[in-house]
């Protein structure tokens, strides 16, 4: 008979590189009995969690799931229930299109002591560890953080809205849809906006695709990109050309 109270800690993962989870994320770890974690979750992360707590995989690989949703709500009170404290570890934040607060809304439901720590979003750390800034003075005043593809399988039609402001976008879960977000962008007259595709972001397996607008489809079949990829369009996009340009600058002048 389990004697530990039942409770669910959805944890944030970070974007990939495992130096981007959080202290207080691997400090709850230690005390899981059970861990549910997704495909995105870097596998080096696995060796922080208590030696002792069961380790069940419960992502989403090339499109197959594991367990659906549903089923992973049930596991989560079973588990708990079972076997005291069940974390959900999830990758970046679990409240940014992570399903974490349907997981918290279902185990609470039951009675189960529920809890988050936040992570550090991939919409802002993965543009970011390209010297992209999703701010900057006389670029962008604002940013939109949208998924692709909308539980109905269907582009978002946030993404026409956001494409006929000033603000850079961010769309997470949208390469599936990367030529009906060019022909939104392009009816809007923006062309030329500068587009940067960043895959697998702050991993070793980290690609990227810079072009605009007219040229990511190009640019994006030459690369070979896919999924699971960021998308990130606004002038902010420039800024990491303009520190590499600075950068090598600085080489030559130090070279001379």
């Amino acid at each position: 008979m389990n004697l530990k109270k039942p409770k669910l800690t959805v944890v944030g993962a970070g974007p990939g590189d495992i130096d981007l989870i959080t202290v207080k994320a691997l400090k709850v770890l230690k005390t899981a009995d059970v861990v549910l974690y997704d495909a995105l979750v870097n596998q080096e992360l696995l060796a922080f969690i208590n030696p002792k707590a069961a380790l069940i995989f419960v992502g989403k690989r090339r499109g197959c799931y594991k367990y659906q949703q549903e089923q992973i709500n049930e596991l989560i009170v079973a588990r708990a229930n079972s076997h005291g404290h069940v974390v959900r570890l999830k990758g970046g934040d679990p409240f940014i299109f992570g399903r974490g607060a349907e997981e918290m809304e279902y185990a609470a439901n039951y009675g189960i002591e529920v809890a988050v720590v936040p992570g550090i979003s991939s919409s802002l750390a993965v543009p970011a560890s390209q010297n992209i800034p999703l701010t900057k003075r006389g670029s962008a005043e604002s940013f939109w953080v949208i998924t692709g593809t909308t539980k109905e399988h269907q582009i978002s039609s946030d993404i026409k809205l956001a494409a006929k402001s000033n603000a850079t976008v961010v769309i997470l879960m949208g390469m599936s849809k990367l030529p009906q977000i060019v022909k939104l962008f392009q009816a809007e007259g923006k062309n030329d906006l500068p587009i940067a595709i960043i895959q697998d972001g702050t991993t070793s397996k980290e690609k990227t695709g810079i072009g605009t607008v007219d040229t990511i489809e190009q640019i994006v079949a030459e690369k070979e990109l896919r999924n699971p990829a960021i998308i990130v369009l606004g002038e902010v996009v420039k800024h990491r050309q303009t520190i590499l340009e600075i950068q090598a600058e600085y080489s030559t002048e130090l070279i001379g």
